[in-house]
């Protein structure tokens, strides 16, 4: 099955000496993908996304013609890359390295030249390691060469290591929105709330979940924070 992104910035290859970011294939990608994440469904205990059933599932949310499904080729706010790990060896997923995740640009707004990274996940055998500071930096290095002028970040207030992620990245915290995120039937699915108790009327299974707010403009880019990620990448 062929189809293409509508994303409505070109978006190039961008690769260091130890990661690459290129256009996830899910003819290509989603069967590693799926192979690697289906034992860890906690990794979207923070996500709205539910974990996939199989990589056949996985794939068709990506040929989805729906136009707010973060993943789909139709949605033109949505770019997903594929996080290649450059110091392993080749495998069928890359001629340069082994799936080590994703990451995506999502809420793109090319009139008002913002997006925001999400869907980030880092693959279990590649945490705690180079793979994230390295597959997030790149992806701000391109967000703002390709004419963007502030990305967002969006994280659970429970999820400690993605905000300090985001600091570490040169990210700037202002805000919190409490009760941003409703996860419908969370309980049943994995998911972690904000730990309050839930509104009058509500799904007793329900969660939600209240989400810190992160930004970086290019000016902050420019002076500070692209030194920033720049160290963090080499360690």
């Amino acid at each position: 099955m062929t189809k293409t992104s509508v994303f409505p910035f070109a978006v190039p290859e961008v690769s260091n000496e130890r990661v690459k970011l290129v256009a996830f294939d899910p003819d290509r990608h989603c069967d590693t993908f799926f192979r690697l994440s289906s034992p860890h469904p906690e990794i979207y205990a923070h996500m709205p996304m539910v974990a996939p059933n199989s990589a056949t599932e996985f794939k068709s949310r990506f040929y989805s013609d729906s136009t707010t499904n973060i993943l789909s080729f139709s949605n033109p706010q949505s770019f997903a890359f594929a996080i290649i790990d450059k110091t392993c060896l080749p495998s069928t997923e890359d001629p340069e390295g082994e799936l080590a995740g994703t990451v995506s640009f999502i809420r793109t707004s090319p009139t008002d030249l913002c997006t925001e990274i999400g869907f980030i996940v880092v693959l279990p055998p590649y945490q705690r390691s180079h793979v994230a500071t390295n597959a997030v930096g790149l992806a701000l290095q391109l967000a703002f060469s390709i004419g963007l002028c502030r990305v967002h970040w969006l994280t659970s207030t429970t999820n400690l290591a993605s905000a300090r992620l985001a600091e570490r990245m040169g990210f700037e915290k202002v805000g919190m929105i409490p009760w941003h995120m409703r996860f419908v039937k969370g309980k049943l699915c994995g998911k972690i709330g904000n730990g309050k108790d839930l509104p009058p009327g509500s799904d007793p299974e329900d969660l939600w979940r209240d989400t810190l707010s992160f930004s970086l403009a290019w000016d902050r880019w420019d002076t500070a924070a692209k030194a920033m990620t720049e160290k963090a990448m080499a360690r």
